[in-house]
């Protein structure tokens, strides 16, 4: 007997989980833990090389294009079989002060998190089956701070589209994650010299007194995908980031 749509699921056994951005860092952590929990897996992202090497650790079929190209991602969705679940992490922040604000990046940010959960929402609509879902990413926003207005303004946004689409999309889930520092190699790549001592300081600091690592914000993913009570909230996995003043 099948499980029923209204129903908690234990496991996402027989399910298809598509992961956008899901050759690397929490992407492709939550594909390994969908994974484990039986699902079948379609992994796209930008570089076909380190996709294909994720796609073959983790039996799953991958296809490699930009998502932020809309006619790719259109074609995907039309493309593929139904689906269960899809995860979207693609996209990275961007830091500036205004005075030094390049407006590409800006709408790159724009395009990379706003548009892509649009485009990404109407694509699949027709493909998710009932009581499946979508989950996107953004940021805790934290305090402000100079040169965190675009990160901020993507934090305060997301919630408020994804409440929406849950209306619009019902019965299909949308939820969010909205994650703090998390160590992966976007974090490095950004950080740079800097990722040992923001490290040693979260460690110091956080409530939990460690880092937050990949592996917590697949755990959150997947309890999204099989708890079918949840859509249109937002979810912070950051350690307790935001309970620190300044």
């Amino acid at each position: 007997m099948s499980a029923s749509p209204a129903q908690p699921k234990a496991e996402l056994l027989g399910d298809t989980v598509v992961v956008i951005g899901g050759s690397a860092g929490i992407g492709l952590e939550t594909a390994r833990r969908a994974r484990a929990k039986g699902a079948n897996l379609i992994l796209t992202g930008r570089n076909p090389e380190r996709l294909q090497q994720a796609a073959s650790e983790l039996g799953a079929r991958s296809h490699a294009f930009d998502a932020t190209d809309t006619a790719a991602l259109e074609r995907f969705f039309r493309e593929v079989p139904a689906i269960d679940h899809v995860m979207v992490t693609a996209g990275r922040p961007y830091y500036a002060r205004l005075a030094d604000m390049d407006f590409a990046e800006v709408r790159r940010v724009i395009d990379e998190h706003v548009m892509l959960a649009l485009q990404v929402a109407r694509s699949s609509a027709g493909k998710v089956r009932p009581g499946g879902s979508l989950l996107f990413m953004t940021g805790t926003g934290g305090h402000p701070a100079v040169g965190g207005v675009i990160a901020s303004a993507m934090a305060a946004a997301l919630p408020a589209l994804v409440a929406n689409l849950a209306l619009e999309l019902a019965p299909i889930r949308v939820n969010l994650i909205a994650a703090g520092f998390v160590d992966t190699s976007l974090s490095a790549s950004l950080l740079g010299g800097d990722l040992e001592g923001r490290r040693n300081h979260l460690r110091a600091t956080l409530p939990i007194r460690r880092v937050v690592e990949p592996a917590d914000v697949a755990a959150l993913a997947v309890h999204t995908m099989t708890n079918t009570a949840l859509t249109g909230a937002t979810y912070d996995v950051d350690g307790g980031q935001q309970l620190l003043a300044g």
